[in-house]
């Protein structure tokens, strides 16, 4: 009996040095938030990853790394989980936010609570959309250069050791002052800032041609850069120099699977919940895209992590992470698009390489449901391209979606939705408002039920060159508006120097986009939305886009006051009164909560914002223009 136990436990001890990705969890808080039920559990989780397993080897630089016991690589990350306190409220589902800049934000766009880094009361926790649903929060760190600061999660990343590399970062000052610090080069000390690898260079837009700036010109201390004469605003300038011993960022992709794996087969203090759906926005939209064409999402063991995914705001680009001199931080304005774009395989025509984000060797054997949703921005600015996602690479031709699939285009929208009432910042028109957190609610919980239950979403919208809602950036009928800039004349991505079809989302007589997911503040508009505003004459650059940024151009009140030359119809010819305008947004929102667009507990604040549209532009409002 002695030896039949003593093999049990060798054996046991066998399957738990056979997951020893995650080797040890240190929990350094732990406490009840409020009276909410649930309790927030944050500290330090470390990782081993075996550089000669197949599915780490795809890590670039993994090899250069210093080993520890059995040859594995060592190296940790911060965690932080809110879960219920009493496990039987919990709905079996932990929700992984890819934590954008080491930032929590599921709870601000979900549950509409207050931006916070570390949830300490039931007002932290929003309206509770989350909450009450039992679900499980959970965020690690997985960049290597943000700064442990404020609450933040990070990664401690491996380094490459005995290795010197040339990094660089594109910036463009808003401003003619001194100096500037950049960001996107925050995790490369200079390893010789003074030495011939330092250069920078400027060039007036995006493609043309870079002068380099004489080195007595500026200084570089760190990644902050002195211009003596200051810099010359609206330009887009390129730094680089040489940093020795890289932090290994392609790690951030295993520490997250890995974690991921640890919410559902982990011990101690994990939840081991029976589902890990991911949540990422922009950047952290563009790291999942990363993380499954990479194949991440199976563990050493070759078992599934993440059942449901929601890529949010990354067009069809994804995240300069898995490569040396990474840096995840960059906007990466009309360089961050590469093939392939799309999940199913598809030949690109400039390299001629064949496969998909999801169907290739490593990513097609564990596929999980996936939703693909991006704002009229990541259609017309940033390079994002997000007609790739569902177009051929030559941009002749729709691709039929596979089934694990949906694509959701949020009309109007802009990256994230500006405040409101809305203002002139840096662009040359009022930032754009069109709020989509509505949408997304619906979409969560379509996507839960898709996976625990088995029942359908709502089906895709999104433009087709089909019905021709779908069209080339030059061919898009925006009306003439006076004192508004034409997006007809920007250029299109470039992919080895080679331009990538430029298609965008067809628009009606207003300047609004057909297609997509239509919220009443599109389908019903007190003005025209856009995804792109040019930079204003006061940060220069005007014929450059402000990143990220779309236009609200907001009708007339009345068609007295209609500026001479504008040729869409004023507020008072579209809505008699009041009464008539909400009612048409009252039908327009019924019609979303049937599609599965719009849940129905939620259609009361969106009849609160059109009244608050109708306040604002109905006859007296302007936009403000911002400080700066």
């Amino acid at each position: 009996m002695k030896k039949i136990l003593l093999a049990s436990w060798a054996l046991a001890l066998l399957a738990s040095a056979a997951r020893a990705e995650v080797t040890r969890v240190e929990v350094k808080t732990r406490a009840a938030v409020g009276q909410s039920g649930y309790e927030k559990v944050a500290g330090t989780v470390h990782f081993a990853l075996d550089p000669t397993d197949p599915r780490n080897r795809v890590v670039a630089d993994l090899d250069k790394a210093a080993t520890a016991a059995r040859g594995r690589v060592e190296f940790s990350s911060d965690f932080y989980l809110l879960r219920p306190l009493d496990a039987a409220r919990s709905n079996g589902v932990a929700l992984l936010e890819v934590a954008n800049r080491g930032r929590k934000g599921l709870i601000g766009m979900f549950s509409r609570g207050p931006a916070s880094a570390d949830p300490s009361s039931d007002a932290d926790l929003g309206d509770g959309f989350l909450t009450r649903q039992g679900y499980t929060l959970a965020w690690v760190g997985w960049q290597f250069d943000v700064r442990p600061d404020g609450g933040l999660v990070t990664l401690q990343a491996p380094r490459a050791v005995n290795t010197s590399l040339i990094v660089r970062a594109e910036f463009t000052p808003n401003d003619r002052g001194p100096a500037f610090t950049v960001a996107d080069l925050a995790g490369y000390p200079p390893s010789d800032q003074g030495g011939p690898d330092t250069v920078l260079t400027m060039r007036t837009d995006q493609f043309a041609a870079a002068r380099t700036i004489p080195r007595a010109a500026y200084g570089v201390a760190g990644n902050v850069v002195t211009m003596k004469d200051g810099f010359e605003a609206g330009r887009i300038y390129t730094l680089a120099y040489r940093t020795a011993n890289p932090a290994i960022a392609g790690a951030g992709l295993a520490a997250f699977r890995d974690f991921a794996a640890w919410l559902k087969r982990g011990g101690g203090d994990s939840p081991r919940v029976r589902y890990t759906y991911a949540w990422g926005s922009s950047q952290s939209g563009r790291f999942l895209r990363t993380f499954l064409y990479y194949g991440f999402n199976a563990d050493e063991q070759g078992q599934p992590v993440l059942d449901g995914v929601m890529a949010h705001i990354a067009g069809a680009a994804g995240l300069s992470i898995n490569e040396r001199s990474a840096t995840p931080n960059a906007l990466s304005m009309f360089t961050a698009t590469g093939f392939p774009y799309a999940n199913q395989a598809t030949t690109d025509p400039i390299t001629g390489r064949t496969e998909g984000l999801l169907e290739n060797a490593r990513a097609k054997a564990h596929q999980p449901k996936i939703f693909f949703t991006n704002s009229a921005v990541e259609y017309w600015g940033g390079g994002r391209s997000a007609a790739l996602v569902h177009t051929a690479p030559d941009g002749k031709s729709d691709l039929a979606l596979r089934d694990n699939e949906r694509v959701y285009f949020l009309t109007g929208a802009q990256h994230s939705p500006a405040r409101f009432p809305t203002r002139v910042t840096q662009g040359q028109q009022a930032e754009n408002p069109v709020e989509y957190a509505w949408t997304l609610r619906a979409l969560l919980t379509a996507m839960d039920a898709w996976v625990r239950q088995g029942k359908t979403p709502p089906a895709s919208r999104y433009p087709t060159l089909a019905d021709g809602t779908l069209v080339a950036a030059d061919q898009v009928k925006f009306p003439a508006i006076p004192g508004v800039a034409s997006p007809r004349s920007l250029p299109a991505v470039r992919q080895n120097d080679r331009p990538v079809p430029f298609l965008v989302p067809q628009v009606d007589v207003d300047g609004n986009e057909l297609s997509g997911i239509r919220t009443p503040e599109i389908s019903v508009p007190m003005g025209t939305y856009t995804g792109w505003n040019f930079r204003n004459a006061g940060i220069g650059g005007t014929s450059l886009l402000v990143s990220l940024m779309g236009s609200a151009i907001p009708f007339a009140a009345t068609k007295a006051g209609k500026a001479p030359g504008d040729p869409r119809p004023s507020v008072e010819e579209r809505y008699p009164t009041q009464s008539a305008f909400l009612a048409k947004v009252q039908a327009a929102a019924d019609a979303l909560v049937a599609g599965g667009y719009l849940l129905k507990d939620d259609v009361a604040p969106v009849l609160r914002r059109a009244q608050q549209h109708w306040d604002a532009g109905h006859g007296t409002a302007a936009p403000t223009t911002a400080s700066r």
